[in-house]
């Protein structure tokens, strides 16, 4: 039986989300269950997360607010939160549960494929993988050394349940970067490891955008950050895109 407990929040996400439920559902081996953490929907995205047959929560809208409820509820040994317009491998779970056999690694990601109907965009790819290497290394490379690696909500975030509570979850208060904020508390209990397999996510924010504003952006952003701006004047760079 899987300890996988995979965790989605959502907020209008009827586009993708039975998708992602449906590739959910074949995963091979199976999660031990799958939660939708609805943070106040207008749209179907709770009725196709009910006709799935997974488990729907409600919170208060925030993605933090809405992984932490996740969480909470959870059973399972090991959390993966999931964005809802994410596609996974179906050895999802063995992945997850091959690389916490580690006792030394305390959490993980996936390489986040950023592609759309039309096009695969590769420079954007390529930069936000390489951005879980640099951003620590250049910002805080004492903990580089211990094994911190800067993971996004796109790459599918894994940690065991007792590290997740012992380091205090997300950081509600944070609007943006709280993945990077959970990375950081971690690594003090273990090493981070980005997995060599891919995840697809949708470009959804960067065909608005356009592959360079929205390169600019992340760099922007996530130079502040290294710097200590306040996430929540960071939070206007980065408005929802459905």
């Amino acid at each position: 039986m899987s300890c996988v407990s995979i965790i989605i929040p959502t907020l209008d996400e009827a586009s993708c989300l039975g998708r992602t439920l449906r590739q959910l559902s074949i995963l091979d081996p199976a999660a031990k269950e799958v939660l939708v953490v609805d943070g106040g929907s207008e749209d179907e995205t709770i009725a196709i997360a009910q006709t799935a047959g997974v488990h729907v929560l409600s919170s208060e809208c925030g993605r933090s607010a809405q992984m932490n409820r996740g969480a909470e509820a959870a059973t399972g040994e090991i959390l993966c939160f999931l964005h809802a317009d994410t596609c996974v491998p179906n050895d999802l779970v063995g992945v997850i549960e091959q690389t916490l056999a580690d006792k030394a690694v305390v959490g993980g990601g996936f390489i986040s494929l950023m592609a759309g109907t039309q096009t695969t965009r590769w420079g954007v790819s390529l930069h936000n993988y390489l951005k879980t290497y640099y951003a620590p290394l250049l910002f805080r490379p004492h903990l580089f050394f211990k094994g911190l690696r800067l993971l996004f909500g796109d790459q599918v975030i894994f940690c065991r349940r007792a590290d997740f509570w012992e380091c205090g979850g997300f950081d509600s208060t944070l609007p943006i970067m709280e993945e990077a904020d959970l990375c950081r508390k971690l690594v003090q209990r273990g090493r981070i490891r980005q997995v060599n397999r891919i995840v697809q996510s949708s470009d959804r924010r960067v065909a608005r955008w356009g592959s360079l504003k929205a390169t600019a952006i992340y760099l922007y952003i996530g130079f502040l950050w290294g710097f200590g701006v306040s996430p929540t004047y960071l939070k206007q760079f980065y408005q929802n895109i459905r």
